[in-house]
Parts: C-alpha cells; structure tokens; sequence
C-alpha cells in the first residue's frame, strides 16, 4: 500500500515561524548621562525618566567609555568639560568603535557657546548641543526624536531579521517537501517494479453490472494472461465463461456471497489466451464509500500455476516416501524367503535331472519366483530404496532384440516399429530397468488401442540449452508414440502417481508409469509426456549421454555349474537359518568347505580363532553390534587378504557400499557362482597368505 505522505505548505509554515519570533511591544531605549558633577546626573535623569527609557549615568570619560562598550544606546548626553578625557576626546573614542559609530551625540555645556567651540563639538562628532542651564522641555523634547528614531531603527533591523528567518525556514520546508515528493516517487516506481515483476494483476469491478467485469488497472494482466486488459471488457461473461468447468459454480456461488462477507478469496483454473489453463488466486475485498454503502470491487489475481505444481509435486514424493516405506518394511524379509525358494529350486533341480516332468514344473516356479523378485526389486528401485545397478549401455544395439520381445507381448492387432539414427550416444542406466521401462510403456499403449494401432519407438541424440524444463546438456531421447485413445488434462497430470489407474478393477496396479518416473528420475534423466484424447499419446525419455566405453553385457548362465572351490574356506555369516542353510549347500555344490555364523560377532570370533578363510559371504542386515558392512570394513583394515562378498534383501542407503562387493538377494546359483569367479583371481594371489598363521583381530 501507498505510504501516507502529508502536504506541506510553505505559507502555512512561514507564518508559524514568524510567530515564533514576534516583535517586542515596547523596546527599552538606554539613554547614557556622562557628567562630572552628581547633581547635573540627577536632574538630568529626573527630566528624562519615563516608560521605556533608562537612564544609565557615568560620572567620568572612562566610565562612560566602559559602559558604550557593554551596552547600546539610543543616545549619549556628554559634558564637555570633564577631569581626566574631555567630552571631545570622549566623543572621538566613541566615533572610532564601529558598534557605536552611529549613536547619537548630545553636549552638555555650560561654557564654550561660541562658533569655534560648537564646531569643534561637532568636528568631535556631537549631532546637538545642549546648554546650561538645561530646559527640560528642550532637552526631553530632543531626547524623544533620538529614541523614536531609535525605536524605528530597532524595529527595522528586526523585521530584517525576521524575514531572514522566514527565508531560511521557507528554504528548509520547501527543501523538505522536495525530499518527500522525491520519496514518494522513488516509492511509487519501486512499488511499480515490483508489481510488474510479480505474477499479479490489480483490478476494479462494479457492482451494478449483471456480469462480473474486471477493469484491470495495470498491463501485467497481459503479461500473466495474454489477454490485453479491455478484452475483459468488450463480452459481459467473458472472465466468467474462461472459468474451468468444475471450478465455475462454487466461484459464483462464494461471489454471491461478497456483500455479506466483505471479502473472498477464490483459487480457480482459468483458459489463458494460448488455452493453457493456469491455476489463479483471486482476492476480491469490497470497498464501501463514507456512509458505509457498498461502492466498488477491487481485487488481486496471482497467478499460483506453479506452487500447485509444486504442491502435486510434494503429494507425488509423499506417496513415493509411502510407498518406499511400505516396500522397504516387507522387501528384506520378503526376499530372504524368496532366496530360500530360489535357492532350494536350484538345488532341487539337480536331483531330478532327467524327468521332464518335474524338470518342467521346477521351471514354471523358478520363473514365478524370480518373477516375484524382479518385482519386489523394481518397486524398491521406484522407491529410491535401493541403488540402480548401472552400465554403459548402447541403445542401438539393445533395441532391436527389446521390440522383438515387445512384439511377441502385444500381439498382432499392434504394429510396433524401431526409428533411429546410425550414431545414438551411449547411456549409462540400469539395463533391466531400461528394458522394464520400455515394456511398460508399451503395454500402456496395447491397452489404449483395443482395436489395434501403430506404436513406434523412436531415438534420437538431442542437445538441450538453457530455458527448457531440463538441464543443459545432452541427451538421448526415447519417444514412444501410439495412436490410442489418448488422456485428458485431468488424467494427464497424474499419470505418474503411485497407484493411480483408469484400467477396470483388477487390470491395473496403477504403478507402471509410477516406476517409469522413478527410474528415469533415479538415472538423472527427464520424462515428459503429451496426449490428445482420440489421437493418442507421447511419451519422451531423456537420459544423459554417457562418455564412457560400452561394457560388455553376461548373460546369466541358468545351466550347472562345475564346481570350482578346490577345498577353499568360505564363512557364511547369516541370521536367517533357512538363507543360511541354502546358501551352505550352494557354496558345498560348489566345491567349498563352509563355516557358519548367525552375527556379525559370531564372525568375528571365528577370524580371530585363526581359521584359513579365503572368502567371507556376510548378510547387510545382522543383529549384535557388528553388522555386514562393519564386519566387511573390519576384515578391511585388519585382514585385507580376505575377501568380502555382502548380501542384502534391501538396502536403505545409511551406509556406503561403493567399493564393497554385493550381491543382491534373491540370487540365482549361477549368481552366486558368477560373483565369486570374479573374485577368484585375487584369491589366488593369497593363496600362500592363506597357510600362515592368522593376525588376531580386534573387535570393537
């Protein structure tokens, strides 16, 4: 709001300063009475006394010349024959000081009279001569014209002073007035700047009109709108009709209620002139004239498009923090069961070789579990509840097999099709959940082509600049492009929200572009999405381009496994009997010898007693003070020639594993055999380290 800033007016206040200076009703004229003899200065002073005069007497040149020097005077009776200075020597004196340069002269003589003497006197610097014996009424008469003139003089010099003063104080409250229309106008383009700056626009509205017409007082509006401010006047339901459907009659009906409630505060979606619809606040206040008669609306628009989002942004990571919580409480446990089916699976599945029948049904569970386990990790990978196992991935080469793949899923009714460019960056993701991504986006568009439609995958290498949504840099771009029934703005917005789903009960978990969301963001990658309803949708994956070389991909090996431990030492640390046991007899089937503990403590103690361990397989998760990754650092520091393989169901991230060994539970023999191949090689250089005697080890 407007500071308030009071008018000053300069006449106004120069006459208040001249009444702090007002003129004397009386000034008091000092008359000085210089005579040697003491009854000439009473008589003297006796003729002359009256209101507003003092006689001031001196009885010598001296004296007198003292009392000119502390005081004025409106004149000066002089006796020219004096001991000591005369009244000429006296007069001279008295000519010479600036200050009483001017004041007026009279000698008293009784001797002298002749020419020669008298223009002396007035060589001296007399204005009159007065003679003895005096005349009273001569000399009071002479006296008076010197103190009126006196008087007048006084008068003057004070009037001049006055005005001076006023001058002066004219000057001050002019200048001060300047400095405060300055403030104001500094403050108004200030108030100015920052009104074009904010998403806001000021309006006025009548409240005669049968339709609510907004007189906007400030060009933002077209700025925020694209609407140039007399567009809201030229149709009477144009702001009304503009309103989003849903949100139009509970704005009308809080309207209605202005005049009893005096202010509003509306927030409503409203078709901008590119038809993009923003979300805006819109605060009403009415304004009522002197008599307390409503007058006039006057209202604010903010627009507030961006904190919604932000507001669906928060609710989109609370349920994705829901989410996480509910997978990562049920995921460790959960997966340790699993590995105890997969586990036992494989064991099974080497006693009943050679009857297809069992062999079969052996299959089908093993593929369910490992179903399960795929699912269970991708929820967790949604969830940001566990680390993305990366590679450098080339999409080229991957995709012709992956539309194969998705061909034989979405059946013959959908002509899926591969465009790309020869050259396509390298990406560096999570090659599973790159696959599982793009499948489910491919299932998505199936399900919005019950009549069948083309689906085409396109990549592209695209380099992003400043002002776009994502970051500057390059990208390699995933379009997936279907020519389905495509979504409306309302379903549009919340695609990407953890269980949100328009497929019919039991057809749809509603956590499929969920997950598609959460890879992406978790590979620092950008998703953006268009649809058209009857037209059908767009979906655009950005992932930043990887510099790194290609990494050769393994596949995993669901065949035998030839033992290969050769009498080798593994300790299994594991709390969970049933994980324990399977992961003993895996290891058995593999050629080790095992020794079991159930904590972290447990292992310790078996470190320290000496025993020639080459490989400890430890879970993440344990009881006691000692967890996985303590022991892992432990053996580390204390016994580095040992090699450390952790196992985990679930990993939250308290803990860094970047330079540790991990497998993820469930895992396959073949997983298990794959990992510790890999860690053979430096097993064998300690191989000799191994037959020495053991270091104890400290366990704090």
């Amino acid at each position: 709001m407007m500071q308030d800033v009071r008018s000053v007016d300069p006449e106004h206040d120069i006459a208040r300063t001249a009444s702090t200076y007002p003129l004397p009703s009386s000034i008091i004229a000092k008359i000085l009475v210089v005579d040697d003899d003491h009854r000439n200065l009473v008589a003297v002073e006796e003729v002359l006394r009256a209101p507003g005069l003092e006689i001031v007497t001196a009885s010598s040149g001296e004296a007198a010349l003292r009392h000119v020097l502390q005081q004025d005077f409106a004149a000066i009776l002089l006796d020219v024959q004096m001991p000591g200075l005369d009244g000429f020597e006296v007069a001279g004196l008295i000519r010479n000081r600036p200050r009483s340069s001017r004041v007026p002269i009279l000698f008293l003589t009784a001797y002298n009279k002749d020419d020669l003497h008298v223009f002396k006197g007035y060589t001296a610097g007399a204005v009159d001569y007065v003679f003895k014996p005096i005349e009273p009424l001569i000399l009071k008469s002479k006296v008076e014209v010197f103190v009126d003139l006196y008087r007048k003089t006084e008068e003057i010099r004070w009037q001049g002073e006055q005005e001076r003063l006023l001058l002066v104080e004219n000057l001050r409250v002019r200048s001060e007035k300047l400095r405060a229309e300055q403030t104001l106008r500094r403050r108004e383009e200030h108030q100015s700047i920052v009104l074009q700056s904010l998403p806001i626009a000021l309006y006025t509205a009548s409240l005669q009109e049968d339709h609510r017409q907004l007189h906007f007082t400030n060009e933002s509006i077209e700025r925020i709108t694209g609407f140039q401010p007399d567009a809201f006047l030229k149709s009477p339901d144009f702001w009304s009709s503009r309103i989003h459907p849903d949100d139009r009659e509970a704005v009308l009906e809080q309207l209605d209620r202005l005049v009893e409630e005096g202010a509003v505060s509306l927030e409503y979606r409203w078709r901008c002139a590119d038809d993009v619809e923003r979300y805006f606040l819109d605060q009403t206040v009415l304004m009522r004239d002197s008599e307390g008669r409503p007058r006039e609306l006057f209202g604010i628009w903010f627009d507030i498009t961006e904190r919604k989002q932000m507001e669906q942004n928060l609710l989109h990571a609370s349920k994705l923090e829901a989410v996480g919580r509910l997978t990562g409480g049920i995921a460790h446990d959960f997966n340790n069961m699993l590995s105890v089916v997969i586990g036992n699976l494989d064991l099974l599945r080497k006693s009943v070789e050679g009857n297809q029948k069992a062999e079969r049904r052996i299959k089908m569970a093993m593929e369910s579990a490992q179903h399960c386990a795929d699912l269970t990790y991708r929820l967790l990978t949604f969830a940001r509840r566990q680390a993305l196992q990366v590679s450098t991935v080339d999409v080229n080469t991957l995709m012709p097999s992956l539309l194969e793949l998705m061909k034989r899923t979405l059946g013959e009714r959908i002509n899926a099709s591969l465009k790309s460019e020869n050259d396509i960056w390298p990406i560096r993701v999570d090659r599973a959940q790159f696959e599982a991504a793009l499948l489910n986006l491919a299932v998505n568009a199936r399900d919005a082509m019950p009549n069948g439609g083309d689906l085409t995958i396109s990549l592209e290498n695209q380099t992003a600049s400043e002002g776009r949504s994502l970051p500057s840099g390059e990208f390699v771009v995933i379009e997936v492009r279907d020519t389905g029934i495509g979504m409306p703005p309302e379903v549009l917005r919340r695609v990407f929200e953890p269980f949100f789903t328009t497929k019919e009960n039991g057809k749809g978990t509603g956590l499929g572009l969920s997950m598609v969301y959460g890879f992406v963001q978790q590979s620092h990658g950008h998703v953006e999405i268009e649809s058209v309803p009857n037209k059908g949708t767009i979906i655009r994956i950005f992932l930043p381009r990887c510099d790194e070389a290609i990494e050769a991909s393994r596949d995993k090996q669901a065949n035998e496994t030839q033992p290969f431990g050769e009498g080798r030492t593994v300790l299994v640390v594991e709390d969970n009997t049933a994980v324990r046991q399977v992961a003993t007899s895996t290891l058995r089937s593999l050629g080790f010898n095992v020794i079991e503990a159930e904590s972290g403590d447990q292992a310790a103690q078996v470190l320290r007693s000496g025993a020639a361990i080459s490989l400890v397989v430890s879970d993440v998760r344990m009881p006691g003070e000692l967890t996985g990754v303590d022991l892992a650092r432990l053996i580390q520091r204390e016994l580095p020639h040992i090699q450390v393989l952790l196992t985990t169901g679930y990993f939250d991230g308290e803990d860094t594993l970047n330079d540790l060994n991990l497998l993820y539970k469930p895992y396959r023999a073949s997983d298990l055999a794959e990992k510790i191949q890999s860690l053979m090689e430096p097993m064998e250089q300690v191989t000799e380290m191994e037959e020495a005697p053991m270091h104890s080890v400290a366990v704090g």
